[in-house]
């Protein structure tokens, strides 16, 4: 009888105003429901990886899997396996060995040293506390005998400006931690590089560079040296990349064969190479689609070379399969799974390891074993309402000269109530951020906590965004506020065309280059939004470009606006800082008051504008948050002002009021 009497219940769809449907996903679930997963290795025949904790004020726990089912800590409390290294973090931690007893090194946020750790003991500090203002920091590790080479970062200001790098060998036995001198530099081939690659048999080692004002998805070199009997660096030279090429990952066979492989774009898309010792490439698997992606985190990685000469590949175009490709056959075979989205993965020489999601999957911790195709799931996905999810779909529009522009479609969604008749949804426009990145087609329980409300999402990846090749990347090339705006409005109208959006209730939000593409999008449509959530943006280029940003970005905008001081009209002419006075569309402000990305001033300087101005906007800052906030207050916070925000301009009593 009861149970029969719950299926009623189920069954039961009430017809009910968009925007005003009642909702069990808080904001406090969305925050502690989508734990940021990330840098999985593997040590000894364990799985670990790193997990971002909102509820421990951000801390990035090293976790596993406990024998008792469920997940652990790997290390003692307290330590936070994360490092600063351009602002975005890197790879933080590597095993010693494939025997788990030998340890790892890993870097720890608070002091940025790198420690060792052993099962059983407290780690112990390995490098010096920084000799600079910001000190030292340390990156994308590899093994050379009683050594671990990597790469540093001597930061001499707390805006991260002024940075030099090197590549660099630590003694494993903490002689450095009282003596810098003991920590030996090899190189210093560029401005800008990733960690070493040590070839098999410690012969060779190879690594990227790239200077300003490249990023390094526009263009890297691809840089080998032989080692030396002394463990010294022979000359570097440059055996790939350079001009219109981006090397974006490298790495040795896993036998001695010495064989190099490359995920580089000498034909637009990247794909993997093989490299030889004279700078010829082969294309083992010519495709459309895309084998790497931008280099935002030193460390990532797509290709993984196998023990029996194989590769593990995760590609695609827009979404990412797992696969494994033979580079003598260029034969590709991907894995059969309900996942369309693989990240951070990893390899043991034979099993693989990665972040999976897909569609109708919450992110979860995957091993694949590429002998037989099992597959077992090592953290299961966080299950919170997953009933009131909506299933998107992806969608491609055309802007007006027929350019096609990408996005995923999350319609308004709950088991119980539905739109009344007659009524289209209210739409939310994501942006991501980068601009040069991508969101992916995924269960998301940020965005169910607005489908679930009523309120429809679409996720543009407007021209510029990676996952569909070069020539579809560099649409946005001198074009940043041009592009990106007109491709949001363009999916929006695509919507509205289809009857899918209600065309007086569209809103907008993005955070750092998003919060930089909404707010401009304010600028350029105000007819077309309502509102807008902007979060940690970027508003004055010309005070970003020369007195406001970190090192990493600071060239930049020489390749999505134009150069400085030759473009300053142009720069000037885009930044909405300058047209506060056109934005009619209420908006939320919110901004970490650490984030060296992007800096209060830039909040500060549009709401300057703004004084006396009529248009409703509140500015919410928050102590101890960076570019992207990590701690669940501040993400709960955040959601109830959007929410309140859009609620606002969404329900009938409000359109009655317009």
């Amino acid at each position: 009888m009861q149970a029969a009497a719950a299926a009623t219940i189920d069954e039961a769809v009430t017809a009910a105003p968009y925007a005003t449907w009642p909702s069990p996903v808080e904001a406090a679930d969305v925050a502690r429901g989508e734990a940021l997963i990330e840098w999985v290795g593997f040590a000894g025949d364990e799985v670990w990886w790193t997990e971002v904790r909102p509820e421990e004020g951000g801390r990035a726990a090293l976790v596993r899997r406990a024998a008792h089912g469920g997940t652990e800590d790997v290390l003692p409390p307290g330590w936070d396996v994360r490092t600063r290294v351009i602002e975005y973090g890197s790879r933080p931690w590597l095993a010693l060995s494939d025997r788990a007893e030998d340890g790892i090194v890993f870097t720890h946020c608070a002091d940025q040293r790198v420690y060792r750790w052993r099962p059983g003991t407290q780690p112990v500090a390995l490098t010096p506390e920084g000799a600079w203002p910001s000190g030292l920091r340390y990156c994308d590790f590899a093994v050379y005998g009683d050594e671990i080479w990597c790469m540093r970062e001597s930061v001499a200001d707390t805006e991260g400006t002024e940075v030099v790098r090197h590549l660099v060998a630590i003694p494993l036995d903490g002689s450095a931690a009282h003596d810098p001198c003991a920590i030996r530099e090899l190189t210093d081939s560029h401005h800008f590089m990733t960690g070493p690659r040590i070839e098999p048999g410690g012969r060779r080692v190879v690594w990227l560079g790239w200077d300003h004002p490249s990023m390094p998805w526009d263009t890297t070199d691809l840089m080998v040296a032989d080692i030396t009997a002394e463990g010294t660096l022979s000359a570097p030279r440059r055996i790939a990349g350079g001009g219109d090429e981006s090397v974006t990952q490298t790495e040795w066979a896993a036998d001695s064969s010495g064989t190099l492989y490359a995920v580089t774009d000498p034909d637009g898309w990247w794909n993997v190479h093989t490299v030889d010792p004279d700078g010829t490439t082969r294309n083992v698997c010519p495709r459309q689609e895309e084998f790497g992606e931008a280099l935002w985190r030193i460390g990532s990685r797509w290709c993984l070379p196998l023990r029996d000469g194989r590769l593990a590949v995760v590609h695609g175009r827009g979404d990412r399969r797992l696969g494994v490709l033979d580079p003598a056959t260029g034969e590709l075979v991907d894995f059969d799974s309900p996942f369309t989205q693989w990240q951070s993965a990893a390899t043991d020489g034979r099993r693989i390891a990665a972040v999976a999601a897909g569609p109708a999957h919450r992110r979860t911790v995957i091993v694949v074993d590429t002998a037989d195709g099992r597959t077992e799931t090592v953290r299961a996905p966080a299950q919170s309402h997953d009933a009131y999810a909506a299933t998107p779909f992806p969608r491609t529009y055309r802007g007006p000269s027929g350019e096609e522009v990408h996005a995923h479609v999350h319609p308004p969604h709950h088991p119980h109530f539905t739109g009344q008749a007659g009524e289209l949804p209210p739409y939310l426009v994501f942006v991501h951020g980068g601009p040069t990145s991508r969101s992916h087609l995924v269960m998301n329980q940020e965005i169910t906590y607005f489908t679930s409300r009523g309120i429809g999402v679409v996720d543009v990846q407007y021209g510029g965004s990676t996952g569909y090749g070069r020539a579809y990347r560099e649409r946005l090339r001198t074009n940043w506020g041009l592009v990106d705006v007109a491709d949001c409005a363009t999916v929006v109208r695509g919507l509205i065309a289809e009857k899918l959006a209600d065309p007086g209730r569209i809103a907008i939000r993005g955070g750092s280059a998003g919060g930089w593409t909404a707010t401009a999008s304010l600028v350029a449509e105000p007819d077309l939004y309502r509102a807008a959530g902007i979060y940690f943006p970027v508003l004055d280029l010309a005070g970003w470009r020369t007195r406001g940003t970190h090192d990493f970005e600071s060239r930049y905008l020489d390749s999505l606006v134009g150069a400085w001081p030759a473009e300053r009209d142009r720069y000037e002419e885009r930044s909405p800082v300058n047209h506060a006075q056109t934005i009619r569309a209420p908006f939320v402000l919110l901004q970490g008051l650490d984030d060296t990305v992007c800096p209060p001033a830039q909040a500060e300087r549009l709401l300057a504008q703004l004084t006396g101005s009529t248009v409703p906007h509140s500015y919410l800052t928050f102590a101890g948050e960076g570019h992207g906030f990590r701690r669940a207050d501040t993400l709960v916070r955040c959601l109830e002002a959007e929410l309140a925000l859009y609620q606002g301009v969404f329900t009938p009593s409000a359109q009655g009021d317009a």
